[in-house]
């Protein structure tokens, strides 16, 4: 493999073919179209479509933590992270922003 182009991604491991599918999931559901007309109160305050996008919040959260943990490209950024083969010519030093 040439270290100067990025590995290429093998297929997708069911955990990321889940993964994909709770996004897909998670974007139709967004536009919670059943909630427009509805002026219930949750709690007594809060409107049933702010209510609602609260919980979306956080399951969107929930589903960018479970793409970081099983869907990440680490060899990608293994590879990101590699120094080069030849190391560069060394910039010039910047000056210091206070004494130490």
């Amino acid at each position: 493999m040439d270290a100067a182009l990025p590995p290429s991604s093998p297929s997708p491991a069911p955990r990321r073919r889940l993964i994909q599918g709770l996004f897909l999931l998670l974007f139709l559901l967004h536009h919670d179209f059943w909630a427009w007309d509805d002026r219930r109160l949750v709690m007594g305050f809060l409107p049933v479509g702010l209510f609602y996008h609260a919980l979306f919040s956080v399951a969107a959260g929930g589903l960018w933590a479970l793409a970081n943990r099983y869907a990440w490209p680490h060899a990608l950024e293994r590879w990101a992270n590699e120094s080069p083969a030849k190391p560069a010519a060394p910039a010039a030093a910047a000056p210091a922003l206070h004494d130490a």
